[in-house]
This record gives C-alpha cells, structure tokens and sequence, in this order.
C-alpha cells in the first residue's frame, strides 16, 4: 500500500492576476515545501520529486527539478516532468506510486505546477523569414487547450458531448451555480484552510498575502443564461459554464504503509487502491472519466455504490453533467465543495489537488473511498481510488 501523507496547494490565482508574476517553478516550490513540512520529512529525505506541467515554454530545462531545489531538496535528488495534459498532476502521483512500488524504502514527493498566464507567444524563425507575415501562436491555446488530432479547441469537444449525449444549455448553467455556491460555501467555512498554502506577493512595494483561491464568485441561473457561447454561435457553452484559466501548484508527499508506520509523525490522509489511464474519441475528450472510472473501479474490486465521494474534473459543465448521468452517481457525492468551474484549472495541477482534496474531504467527513477523475486533452481519461482507514 502506498501511503499519501500530507498535501497542500497554492491558490489557484485568475489568469493575469494575482499570480500572474510567478514562475510555475516557484509556485510548486511553495507546495513542496509546505507538504515537507505537514508530512514531517526533511528535504534531504527525499528520493524523488515528480511534477505535472503541461506549459513549459520559457520556462527552463525541466521546471520540477528547479521547482524541487528552490524547495531544499538536494542536487543528488533527481525530478522529472510530467505531461498527460490535464491528467498530468494525477500522473505525476501515479508515477510516484510506481516508483514506490519497485523502491519501497523511497519517499516521493508528487504534484503540479502550471502558470497559464505566464505561457508565451510563439514565432517559429529558425530558418529565417524574408518576406511577408509570421504567424504568432499562443502557447497556451496550442498546447493546452486544441485537440491536435481535429485541430479545434477543447470547448468544441464539450460541444460535441452535449449534442451526442443531451445536455442543454440549462443543464450546464444549473451545474455551474451548483459548483459555484458550494465553492463559496466551503470558502465561507474555511473548509480549504488546510489545504492551502499562504503566500506573499510584492508588487511596487506593496506586500499581499494571498490565501485564497481567486476564481470562486457569487453567480445565479438568470445571470449565466444571459451569457453569449464562446465556441459556436448556436452552441450551448459559455464561458460561465466552462473551467477558468488560471495559475497555481500543488504538491504531496507518497510513501509505503511501513515507512509510515516506521517514522510515525504526521498522520497520512490515505492510500492508493487502483489507478486506470483510458484512450477515447478525441472528439469527445470529456467523456473520458467513465472508461477511466470504471476500469479504475474494476481494479479495486469496487461497484459505484461502494464510493463515498467523487472529484470528477469540471472540464466543462457539459462533460460533468454527461459523465455524472453515464456513471449514475448521485450528484451529492460529487464535488461537495465545486470543481474546476469556480475554483479553476490550471491544467498541470488539476490531477494533484483533486485527488488530495477528495482525501481531506473523506479525512473531514468521516467517510473511507473516494474516486477522483479528468478527461484529458487528445482523447483520454484517468481516473484514482483512495481510501483511508
């Protein structure tokens, strides 16, 4: 069994916003080093430190192993990246279970780090350009949010979902308040104050601590129906009913059930039972959790009944509604404190936080399974079963 101990995230900072000036490495060293501090492990403890991150554009040669050393983990320390797109946050952690598995005396620290708001303009000049125009790509639009294979972007596969499987317009308006107000309502009850790390951002000699996600707003049915689509003119998707882009990091530390017990300290919020990646149509990316979820839940030897709660990425209002109806999951066990629709996507984290805060939220609750899922970008979809005790 391979243990998580303690998990924290930075805010999830509004695109060209609060967050906007700080490296992608810099916001997953924050998380590192917080989630060393919560499991109790020293830096120089660590084995190996593994992190999802989709845009690395500018950023340097491998931003998780800048990220791991700005935290105090040592040189000798190797770090890798992951790239799943959306999933790579929950990868990164998958890979850490992986690497648990064949080294058991290993501790790794596993997470995401994405600054979408730092991800450049791109002009392809290698070979030179003497005449005419060049075209400037966005990064970010490139390489996180079009289907390579159709060449259109992610909102079109949300599109396609709620034509082939039915989910109107209201249906997605009404899933984003839902999202919204339990987000808020946690906020208000300061249900992510463990989770997230407080940090200090100086602009102009101002100093701000922020300590809260910036997305989350007070919204309702009427005013998300006077919202224009943003895909397709007779579509159904808006952008109150669709994920943020944002910026953020998350991190947390994995070990086995014997090294746990062993050290002592910290308690651990949980452990890995199964994991499952899936391909599908990438026209229709976001139905990707329910292949995913239910080889996922086949590995653990689990029906969906047996699940106490869900995180399922909110991709898109229009996947949510549709993997939530082919899965058959009650609503109230899904996103109890919203998803990525109030509190953002930053698309190399989304794997990490939801798996943890599904465990904190299990730990909270007094409740034991819990299953966390994303479609994913190209037509995939990944899906995780945690436990606790």
């Amino acid at each position: 069994k391979q243990w998580y101990q303690r998990r924290v995230a930075i805010t999830a900072g509004d695109f060209n916003k609060v967050l906007s000036g700080v490296s992608p490495a810099q916001l997953g060293s924050y998380a590192i080093s917080s989630a060393l501090d919560k499991a109790a492990v020293k830096p120089e403890e660590v084995a190996l430190c593994i992190m999802g991150q989709v845009l690395y554009a500018g950023e340097g040669s491998c931003p998780a192993r800048q990220a791991a050393m700005k935290s105090g983990i040592p040189a000798e320390v190797p770090s890798y990246n992951v790239n799943m797109v959306c999933g790579s946050g929950m990868m990164a952690i998958i890979n850490a279970y992986n690497h648990i598995s064949l080294n058991p005396r290993d501790i790794v620290v596993a997470g995401g780090q994405e600054s979408m708001s730092r991800a450049p303009h791109l002009l392809h000049m290698r070979n030179g350009k003497t005449m005419g125009n060049t075209e400037c790509k966005d990064s970010m639009i490139n390489d996180a949010l079009t289907c390579p294979f159709n060449n259109y972007h992610m909102g079109i596969t949300a599109e396609n979902v709620a034509e082939k499987y039915g989910v109107t317009r209201q249906d997605q308006d009404a899933f984003a308040v839902y999202s919204q107000s339990r987000a808020r309502s946690a906020m208000k009850s300061g249900v992510f104050s463990d989770e997230i790390v407080p940090i200090k951002i100086t602009n102009r000699k101002v100093t701000t601590t922020i300590d809260t996600d910036e997305h989350p707003r007070d919204t309702t049915l009427e005013a998300l129906s006077k919202l224009r689509t943003c895909f397709k003119t007779d579509g159904t998707v808006t952008p109150g009913n669709c994920s943020s882009i944002n910026d953020g990091g998350a991190a947390c530390v994995l070990m086995t059930q014997e090294m746990a017990t062993e050290r002592g300290g910290a308690e651990p919020l949980g452990f890995i039972v199964a994991a499952a990646q899936v391909g599908c149509d990438p026209a229709l990316m976001g139905m990707g959790p329910v292949p995913a979820v239910q080889a996922a839940l086949k590995k653990a030897g689990w029906s969906i009944d047996d699940v106490d709660l869900f995180e399922i990425n909110e991709a898109f209002a229009a996947q949510s509604v549709a993997v939530i109806n082919e899965l058959c999951i009650p609503i109230e066990k899904v996103n109890v404190n919203g998803g990525a629709i109030a509190l953002g996507h930053p698309v190399g984290v989304s794997g990490a936080r939801i798996v943890i805060t599904l465990l904190y939220q299990l730990a909270r609750s007094g409740k034991k399974r819990g299953v966390a899922s994303l479609c994913v970008g190209g037509g995939m979809g990944v899906a995780l079963c945690v436990q606790r005790n």
